[in-house]
């Protein structure tokens, strides 16, 4: 059951209204713009934004069964044209993605390759900014989109979307629902500026120990001591005043309890261990037994679905069939040297890897006839090492 009003039109709108209700209108109004002001926010959203936009990103097709690299087209190389190249455009798209859900472009150039709208491919998408983007549907099909002002029909408009339901045409706002969370937290710092700045209670007493002071006199005394130590000069004063300031402490733990629950919360609706944005993760320790390690769980468990579904748009929107796009994750399971030399030294033991490939990996050349020559020397000559027997134990030769 959908309740119409006018004023209520994304699930920000509903909780702008039920904050209403319940604060008189003094929280601090969450959106995607200001939630970024919560570094939880912002460190989750920079880290899987840098991930997504350093991975390359690779063009194959199925050649007898085997995956053979084709070029790169264009689009993914240079898809804001010349001043915006892949890794910016990538950042900025994958940052939208994971803040609204959405990510939105228009489409200024196409190729002569025909897509599978009967149209060219895109040749190049000048992103647009969310807040100059609304979207008509009927349904759950979109029937406009309108960018600054100007409408557009959907094939003239790039969009990507990430956490749908069924039905419904856009992407879901993981900001919008981590609201109440992220407003908890936003509002803690509200409260600690106005706390730190004596605007919630006063900032201490001062208080005459030898006579009672009427209403004249004590804002001729409050008005001559803030005076002096509001620019931080000494306030001069005989032996019958005392000045005690109002403490905190209980107040101030409260605060980064606070703070610490919140951005817990905040890893969680957006997709980031708590451990890689350094929030403190309460009564756990997680412990790795290296940095691959660590790097593989966040790639299985936390980007590899985005990474997934993106190739899955670029390999029906950008390419033509049967090519595909595959964005290369091994530059993020980056080992140790240690590490990464034993990998590769089984792989060539094991026959699964040839030495001129495992050079390549260090984007070194082959081996030279010199360089194979020396190794002779060093280490006697080349042989074929003895191949496993496959012989039957007890059968006659």
């Amino acid at each position: 059951m959908f309740i119409r009003d006018a004023n209520i039109v994304t699930a920000d709108d509903l909780l702008a209204m039920a904050r209403e209700q319940r604060t008189g209108g003094k929280s601090v109004h969450v959106t995607s713009d200001t939630a970024l002001r919560q570094s939880a926010v912002w460190a989750c959203l920079r880290l899987r934004a840098d991930l997504m936009s350093t991975f390359p990103i690779d063009v194959y097709r199925r050649v007898q069964g085997l995956q053979v690299e084709v070029p790169t087209p264009p689009v993914l190389v240079t898809p804001g044209g010349s001043e915006v190249g892949v890794k910016e455009w990538m950042y900025s798209t994958e940052f939208d993605l994971d803040r609204s859900g959405n990510c939105f472009g228009v489409i200024t150039e196409r190729t002569g390759v025909i897509g599978p709208d009967g149209r060219g491919l895109p040749g190049r998408i000048d992103l647009a900014e969310l807040s100059q983007v609304t979207v008509r549907a009927t349904g759950s099909t979109i029937t406009k989109f309108v960018i600054g002002g100007r409408e557009y029909d959907p094939w003239e408009v790039w969009h990507e979307k990430q956490y749908t339901v069924a039905g419904f045409p856009l992407g879901l706002s993981p900001v919008a629902y981590a609201a109440w969370s992220i407003e908890a937290s936003l509002n803690a710092q509200q409260f600690a500026r106005d706390w730190f700045a004596a605007g919630i209670v006063p900032s201490g007493t001062l208080k005459n120990v030898n006579k009672t002071i009427d209403k004249k006199n004590a804002r001729e005394v409050k008005d001559g001591f803030r005076a002096a130590v509001s620019n931080g000069d000494v306030f001069v004063h005989g032996v019958d005043w005392e000045y005690k300031p109002v403490q905190a402490v209980n107040q101030q733990s409260q605060f980064i309890e606070a703070q610490q629950y919140s951005n817990g919360d905040i890893a969680r609706f957006f997709g980031c261990p708590g451990d890689l944005i350094d929030a403190a993760a309460s009564g756990s320790s997680i412990t790795y037994a290296n940095i691959g390690q660590r790097n593989l769980q966040f790639l299985i468990m936390n980007l590899g679905p985005a990474v997934s579904r993106r190739e899955d748009t670029f390999s029906r929107k950008l390419v033509s069939n049967p090519r595909y796009v595959k964005l290369n994750t091994d530059a993020m399971l980056r080992m140790d040297p240690e590490t990464r030399a034993r990998v590769i030294g089984a792989q060539i033991t094991a026959r699964t890897l040839a030495p001129s490939e495992a050079r390549a990996l260090d984007e070194r050349p082959p081996f030279t006839e010199d360089q194979l020559a020396e190794f002779d020397r060093l280490f006697g000559s080349r042989s074929v090492p003895a191949q496993p027997t496959t012989a039957v134990p007890g059968a006659s030769s």
